[in-house]
């Protein structure tokens, strides 16, 4: 299993080589486009992410201490933003994602070439992602006592 910061930097090398912000959209729009769809069961308003300007939903699952998440979002971009949130946190600890520092969105330019509403709906996200390995860790530490 890799690490976090070893997924973050496989993330990073990926979009070293384009130099050009379309090239680097494209990438992000053939990610989401190659994420798996959300089932629409999970598509709930407990699941939606507030703060995005686009529809976004996260779907986490807690199972023998790794919490994988699944998600969904209507604005093609922005699914393939929340496809590298999902490559970099999924399949982790709720330890090693709250210890997480997400240095690739800064690292790739994300942050920067993002609209203002976008950004804040980046970091709507990876604070959904982290409130909930939060919970998760709280739950198996008062099921565990």
């Amino acid at each position: 299993m890799k690490t976090i910061n070893e997924i973050q930097d496989e993330i990073i090398e990926d979009f070293s080589g384009l130099e050009d912000w379309m090239d680097k959209y494209q990438l992000l729009i053939d990610l989401g486009n190659d994420q798996e769809p959300l089932e629409e069961k999970y598509k709930t308003d407990q699941n939606l992410i507030d703060g995005c300007q686009s529809r976004v939903w996260i779907q986490s699952d807690y199972t023998d201490g790794i919490i994988t998440y699944r998600a969904e979002s209507d604005a093609l971009i922005v699914k393939g933003i929340i496809s590298l949130l999902i490559r970099v946190l999924s399949g982790h600890t709720p330890d090693e994602i709250l210890d997480a520092d997400l240095y690739f969105i800064d690292e790739i330019g994300l942050r920067q070439h993002l609209s203002p509403t976008r950004s804040n709906g980046l970091l709507a996200m990876v604070k959904q992602m982290r409130m909930d390995a939060l919970a998760f860790k709280a739950m198996s530490e008062h099921t565990n006592n």
